[in-house]
């Protein structure tokens, strides 16, 4: 079988940690450059930058964009114009309106665009969305906490306009929220706390609305210390629900559910395998919208400074 030979864009912890072990599982993939100022892959050229690696390499189809989502916009453009297809890590832009560009973009140039939610390939998500799917939803409670300090030390760029602050991980709640529950949600509250050094909040508290009254809360926050909170609980007329570890370990009433786990990142990449196969792109952008409605709708309270 001949391997799409791919290459990495941005080769920091989350590149090193998920992104390269799972194109070394891969059967579809080879990682064949990486672009990286700040050192690439054992075993694999590294360029300074997308041109160098754009004119080094054209048969290298497709790219994965693992840097920090504010200078994006434009390696991604420069990838679709070149005909890559194209992979880009959560969030898929800076804003709502650089996501529908590319969108517009990779749909002209007829390459594949795959905004990319590792946390919908947890290991219950899936079965989390079939068991609600012909359910009444009552209630529904996000808790995702967890200790910024363990998690992104020493990451500047995730406190300046753009880096989202505890967006950063609760996207990936909103991600599994949007694809579990059987019908569209929208914000119609919030409330933001803003450490008075940075440009971010450190914690989010949102309510939202569904039909026939549903509500679902969502409680973000950066600074819990010891163990790590990543819950969504669903109440319905027929049983509760708790996905908790991310969207790893799945409970229906007080049974926990046998899964079968094969990775959240190797899932991401057959999936991006298929898309190209099939001719087709998935930039599903309701989770960043969520977020966006969040900061346009949200009260902002001013918290205690924050210091690494």
């Amino acid at each position: 079988m001949t391997l799409t030979k791919l290459a990495i864009i941005g080769v920091g912890k989350i590149a090193r940690d998920q992104h390269i072990p799972a194109i070394a599982g891969s059967d579809a993939f080879e990682l064949a450059a990486t672009v990286s100022r700040s050192g690439g892959a054992d075993g694999v050229e590294n360029h300074e930058d997308i041109d160098a690696l754009l004119n080094a390499r054209p048969d290298i189809t497709a790219l994965s964009l693992c840097m920090p989502p504010l200078p994006r916009f434009e390696i991604a453009k420069k990838a679709i114009l070149s005909g890559k297809h194209t992979m880009l890590e959560k969030p898929p832009g800076a804003t709502v309106s650089e996501a529908l560009a590319l969108t517009d973009l990779a749909a002209a140039q007829g390459v594949t665009l795959f905004a990319t939610w590792h946390s919908r390939y947890a290991a219950g998500v899936a079965q989390a969305k079939a068991w609600l799917a012909e359910r009444k939803l009552n209630k529904v409670e996000i808790i995702w906490k967890e200790d910024v300090r363990r998690w992104h030390p020493g990451q500047d760029w995730i406190w300046e306009a753009g880096g989202m602050g505890v967006f950063d991980p609760g996207i990936n709640a909103l991600s599994i929220m949007t694809e579990i529950l059987p019908d569209p949600v929208h914000l119609i509250s919030a409330t933001l706390a803003f450490p008075e050094n940075r440009d971010t909040p450190i914690a989010a508290d949102l309510t939202f609305s569904g039909p026939d009254d549903l509500r679902v809360t969502a409680d973000f926050d950066w600074r819990q210390e010891g163990p790590q909170t990543w819950d969504i609980t669903v109440q319905t007329e027929d049983g509760t629900l708790r996905l908790s570890d991310g969207g790893a370990t799945l409970h229906i009433d007080d049974t926990k559910q046998a899964l079968e786990d094969t990775g959240e990142y190797p899932g991401l990449y057959a999936r991006f395998a298929d898309l190209i196969a099939a001719g087709d792109s998935d930039m599903d952008l309701r989770p960043l919208q969520h977020v966006a409605d969040a900061f346009m709708l949200g009260r902002r309270d001013t918290v205690a400074a924050f210091h690494d």
